[in-house]
């Protein structure tokens, strides 16, 4: 386990092993298991082939897997932790290199948080946004009743879990779909992927321009 006062931190071996303590370890053992369940596994209803995440198994095989939670569920200051979670990725990311950046995961597992609504989850997440893809990290939100609609088929709904949580990895030239509702995270992606974007993503990125300009000409 690594982390300090705001977030503990596990790999996917040391939840399996019973490290995580017994406060913590209902949720967490079983966002782990959703994960392998669920996010490794293709879905009829999400609209393309391959697993409803492609980075998770990978991710998973090669231990870079990694889930987290508060010190203290009660009290803790959830944008405090999502920042020291961040420090802690920047620091377990500078030590690999390669393709093993990409693969590096970790998911904060958020119990306390309503299991009814997603507004509380959704408003962390979209504060800490702008800040971690201008540096090249994605955060992610999922939840029970996250309503958020599919990139293929926006009847399935791809973000939901048994648990609220939030995911970080590292930015990819595969997220330009994700970015595409900011400006601001356009332009962050647009600055760091611009020169190698491939033809697929150009294709995604002038579909969705072109979209969001017809919605505006819309009467």
């Amino acid at each position: 386990m690594i982390g300090d006062d705001r977030v503990h931190i596990w790999t996917a071996t040391e939840v399996d092993d019973g490290q995580v303590p017994p406060a913590q370890h209902a949720p967490v053992a079983e966002i782990l298991a959703w994960a392998r369940r669920y996010l490794v596994t293709s879905n009829p209803g999400l609209g393309r082939s391959g697993p409803v995440c492609p980075y998770t198994q990978p991710s998973l095989h090669r231990g870079l897997f990694h889930l987290a939670a508060l010190t203290d569920a009660g009290g803790a200051d959830i944008t405090e932790a999502v920042e020291s979670l961040r420090s802690w990725y920047e620091k377990l990311a500078a030590e690999l290199g390669g393709q093993d950046r990409e693969l590096l995961t970790i998911l904060l597992v958020l119990p306390h948080l309503d299991p009814l609504s997603s507004a509380a989850l959704d408003a962390v997440q979209a504060r800490a946004k702008d800040r971690f893809v201008a540096d090249g990290v994605m955060i992610g939100q999922f939840h029970p009743a996250c309503d958020q609609p599919g990139l293929w088929n926006p009847h399935f709904k791809a973000l939901r879990a048994p648990v609220p949580l939030l995911a970080i990895r590292k930015l990819v030239v595969f997220d330009l779909p994700f970015l595409m509702d900011s400006g601001v995270h356009a332009e962050s992606y647009l600055r760091r992927f611009a020169p190698d974007i491939p033809p697929r993503i150009r294709d995604q990125l002038v579909r969705r321009l072109t979209e969001r300009r017809d919605a505006v000409r819309s009467p």
